[in-house]
C-alpha cells in the first residue's frame, strides 16, 4: 500500500533545518517505517509566480543540457528531476556507497500546512523572509538520518557526526579570466568571498580555514583545516549527537562553547584531550574513505573558471555576448574567439560540466563515529581505530545538497565571482597601503 503522510502525520516531524531550496524534517514518532528518516520538503520562492519558481518543469535549455542524463528531462516536475539527477549524474561521479538518492513519498495539502506553521518559529528571519513551505507539492523526499546509524548491532552506542561543507578545494588557472582578477589564482574562493561576507554582516568574523588544506591529503594540514572550522564553524561545520546538535549553528540554534562540546566528547572519546583526538578521527576518515579526492575530481571539472564558462553560456541562449561588448572584445577574433567559435555541443559541454562542478563546490559531506566493543559482532561498516586510545570506531560518509544548479543563474554566477574578487581586491589594496604608510612613518 502506498504511503501518504496526512495532516495528523505532521507532529511526527521536527525541524532539523534548511537550505535555499529545501527544509529538513527529522522523524521523531514510533513508526518502524519512518524510524532513523528526515524528509526533505521543498520550498517556494515568495511572491513568486508558479512559472518564476523552482517547481517548474526544466527551461527550454535545461532540456537542452541534460538531455542525455537519464530521465532528468521526462519528469513531472522539478523535484523528481531532481532526484533523478542525483541518481543520473551524482551517484556514477561519487559512488554509490557514498550518496543517498531518497526515495519521494506522497503527501497531503494538510500535512504540508501544518508542517509551514510548527516550523516557523524554528526557521531562521532570513529563510522566513525568502520562501514558504510548498503547499502545492504532492511529494517529499524520504532519507536514512544521516546523522545517526541505522538500528542493530551497537544501536545503544552512541553516534557522533560531523557534518563539513568542503566548499572549492582548488585554485583556477583558467587562461580566459581576467588580468586584473589574476589574484584568484592565489586566493581561494572561500577566503574571498569571507571578506564580502563580512561586508553584508552574514558573518560576524573571518575564518581562517583553508579548503586547500582539507582537500591536501596531508594529516597535518587536514587536522590544521578541521581545527579552523571548529575556531569559526559559520555554515560549514555541526556536529550531532545521536542525531541533535551539540556543535554548529543550525536553523538559528548555534551552539559554539567548546567546553559544552567537549563535555559530550567526554562519553564518547576516553581521553582528556577529547577535541584534539576527535579532529584526528576526522582526519583519519577522511583519509581512509578517500571521499575528498572523489569530490575535487568532479569539482575539476570546472576547467575554465566561470568567466571562462559564461561566453559558453551566451552562445547556447543565442545572445550576443555581454561581456566581449563590456570589454570591447571581437567575438571573432579577440580574446574570447576560441569559445565563441566552437560547436555548441561543446559549448553544453562547458556549462553541464561547471554545473556539475558547481553541486560539488557546495555540497555537505556527513561522516558518523559509532564506538566498536571487542565482542561486537563483524560489522560491514568500515572501521577505524584511533591511536591515542585504541578505540576502534565504525564510520561511514555520505554527500547530501547534492542540489542541481539552474542554468538560468549563470549570469548571477558571474556576477556574485566579480563581486567577491572586487571586495577582495579592495580589502588587499586597504591593507597594502596602510602597510605601506606605517613603513614610511616608522623611517
Amino acid at each position: 500500500m502506498e504511503i501518504i503522510l496526512e495532516e495528523k502525520d505532521a507532529g511526527d516531524w521536527s525541524y532539523r533545518g534548511e537550505g535555499a531550496v529545501n527544509l529538513v524534517l527529522a522523524y521523531t514518532g514510533s513508526s518502524p517505517t519512518f524510524s532513523g528518516k528526515i524528509i526533505r520538503v521543498q520550498k517556494v520562492v515568495k511572491n513568486g509566480s508558479m512559472e518564476e519558481t523552482e517547481r517548474s518543469v526544466l527551461s527550454k535549455h535545461e532540456s537542452i543540457l541534460w538531455k542525455d542524463a537519464g530521465s532528468i528531462v521526462t519528469s513531472p516536475n522539478k523535484e523528481i528531476a531532481e532526484q533523478m539527477y542525483v541518481q543520473s549524474v551524482m551517484i556514477p561521479l561519487l559512488g554509490s556507497e557514498f550518496v543517498d538518492p531518497g526515495v519521494r513519498i506522497l503527501v497531503s495539502r494538510g500535512f504540508l500546512e501544518s508542517v509551514e506553521r510548527d516550523s516557523l518559529s524554528k526557521r531562521p528571519g532570513s529563510r522566513v523572509k525568502a520562501a514558504n513551505v510548498d503547499c502545492c507539492a504532492d511529494s517529499v523526499m524520504l532519507m536514512s538520518d544521516h546523522s545517526v546509524f541505522p538500528q542493530g548491532a551497537s544501536k545503544g552506542a552512541p553516534c557522533i557526526t560531523v557534518e563539513i561543507k568542503p566548499k572549492c578545494g582548488f585554485l583556477p588557472s583558467s587562461s580566459f579570466m581576467a588580468d586584473e582578477n589574476a589574484i584568484k589564482k592565489n586566493a581561494t574562493r572561500f577566503k574571498m568571498h569571507q571578506v564580502l561576507k563580512l561586508q553584508q554582516l552574514k558573518v560576524q568574523q573571518l575564518s581562517k580555514y583553508d579548503p586547500l588544506d582539507l582537500f591536501s591529503a596531508s594529516r597535518d594540514r587536514i587536522h590544521e583545516a578541521i581545527n579552523a572550522l571548529f575556531a569559526t564553524p559559520q555554515n560549514n561545520l555541526r556536529v550531532f549527537l545521536n542525531g541533535s546538535l551539540i556543535y554548529g549553528d543550525l536553523g538559528g540554534t548555534k551552539f559554539d562553547e567548546i567546553e559544552a562540546f567537549e563535555d559530550h566528547l567526554k562519553s564518547f572519546i576516553h581521553e582528556e584531550n577529547g577535541l584534539r583526538s576527535f579532529v584526528h578521527l576526522i582526519g583519519e576518515a577522511i583519509l581512509k574513505l578517500g571521499v575528498l579526492d572523489r569530490l575535487l575530481e568532479i569539482q575539476k571539472l570546472d576547467k575554465i573558471d566561470v568567466e571562462g564558462v559564461i561566453h559558453a553560456y551566451y552562445d547556447i541562449v543565442s545572445q550576443p555576448c555581454k561581456l566581449c561588448k563590456k570589454f570591447g572584445e571581437n567575438q571573432q577574433s579577440g580574446k574570447y574567439s576560441s569559445l565563441h567559435s566552437i560547436p555548441v555541443d561543446e559549448s553544453l559541454k562547458i556549462v553541464r560540466d561547471y554545473l556539475i562542478a558547481a553541486t560539488a563546490k557546495d555540497c555537505s559531506l556527513m561522516i558518523s563515529f559509532r564506538p566498536r566493543e571487542d565482542d561486537d559482532p563483524e560489522s560491514h561498516y568500515r572501521t577505524i581505530c584511533l591511536g591515542s586510545t585504541k578505540q576502534r570506531f565504525d564510520v561511514k560518509a555520505y554527500f547530501i545538497d547534492l542540489d542541481m544548479k539552474p542554468f538560468n543563474k549563470m549570469e548571477f554566477y558571474y556576477e556574485l565571482d566579480q563581486k567577491i574578487v572586487n571586495s577582495y581586491k579592495q580589502k588587499v589594496g586597504v591593507e597594502h597601503e596602510a602597510a605601506n604608510k606605517g613603513t614610511i612613518e616608522g623611517k
